[in-house]
């Protein structure tokens, strides 16, 4: 569950041009050399495990991976068209809403299930949950509305999957007041990234990362794992980790050299990222095409497959379609007439 999770979100900086055969070929190529391995070297026994590494529930295996993953198959498979960089109003707010309490339900599930059992850990890594994303919710629409002057639905979702993410490398193993604390800083630094650093940097406008899946994503994912090197609390890691006596920096002791280790466990799975992403590309477009062409975008990327997401035309389309099939039925009558 938590590899289609990962490829998914993923998926959210490709939209609206990837050519599905390719597209077909990159996922499960990219989850046996990508994921597999990070999931593995932070989950499965490997050697970020056996150091220490952190990762409650998927902060650095699905998030960080996802983001960094995104970005680089964007960069590869290249832009949409202009003008649907330039307009990409939101199809459906109401499903939007939907959408994210469905996923806010969903991400109570997987993080506080992933202890196995209903115990202090569960119990912590729900309420951090909730605790965190609420947090970071509120401090993206307030900012939304110190520099913006308004508040707004998207911006608020946005800040909920932030602190979401940010927790989520951490969610079982701090306090309260440190959910808090995270929330801040997941609704404030990824909202920077989007807002202002997107669009003062040259090199991310050239990247079309369709959902923002890098800030959302990677950023709050990095920012979630290092928070956790600094705020673990030793009695929570002491009944979850397998290496006891792991605490954060905060709490003194070895705390420090776990900052340091989030750190570079977090190098890893963006190198490894970087460099396994680029040669799945690269090996695919020597056989297929990664982006669909230029006359296949103008007609959208579902019509290419013969399909329309949504049969609603528009009103003069439609009195047209009217007044023309008015016209035959009454060519017709006339011929009828005639022949009579």
């Amino acid at each position: 569950m938590f590899a289609s999770i990962t490829v998914i979100i993923l998926a959210g900086s490709l939209l609206a041009r990837m050519n599905i055969k390719a597209w077909m070929a990159f996922v499960p190529l990219w989850i046996t050399f990508s994921y597999t391995v990070s999931a593995f070297s932070l989950w499965g026994g490997g050697f970020l495990f056996q150091w220490g590494v952190i990762d409650y529930s998927g902060g650095y295996v699905i998030h960080l991976s996802s983001g960094i993953a995104g970005l680089t198959a964007a960069y590869w498979v290249g832009p949409r068209s202009a003008s649907d960089r330039e307009r990409f109003p939101p199809n459906n707010i109401l499903l939007v809403l939907a959408g994210a309490g469905l996923l806010w339900l969903g991400w109570t599930g997987f993080n506080g299930g992933d202890p196995y059992a209903a115990n202090i850990d569960s119990s912590m890594a729900v309420l951090n949950t909730h605790i965190c994303a609420s947090t970071s919710l509120l401090m993206w629409t307030l900012l939304d509305v110190f520099f913006f002057g308004k508040p707004s639905v998207i911006g608020a979702v946005q800040g909920m999957i932030t602190g979401l993410v940010c927790i989520t490398p951490g969610a079982g193993l701090v306090q309260g007041w440190a959910a808090i604390v995270m929330g801040i800083l997941s609704g404030s630094i990824p909202w920077y990234t989007m807002m202002v650093l997107h669009k003062k940097w040259s090199f991310m406008q050239r990247i079309d990362d369709t959902l923002g899946v890098f800030h959302t994503h990677a950023v709050a994912g990095l920012l979630g794992g290092t928070t956790t090197g600094l705020f673990a609390e030793p009695v929570l890691c002491n009944l979850f980790l397998s290496i006891q006596e792991s605490r954060g920096a905060f709490y003194g002791g070895d705390g420090g050299s776990q900052f340091g280790k989030q750190i570079a466990g977090a190098l890893f799975v963006i190198a490894w990222n970087i460099v396994i992403t680029s040669i799945i590309c690269v090996l695919i477009g020597l056989v297929l095409p990664l982006r669909i062409s230029d006359e296949q975008l103008l007609i959208g990327d579902d019509a290419v497959h013969g399909e329309e997401a949504y049969a609603i035309w528009a009103e003069a389309e439609l009195n047209d379609v009217t007044r023309h099939d008015e016209g035959r039925h009454s060519s017709v009558a006339v011929g009828v007439t005639q022949n009579v």
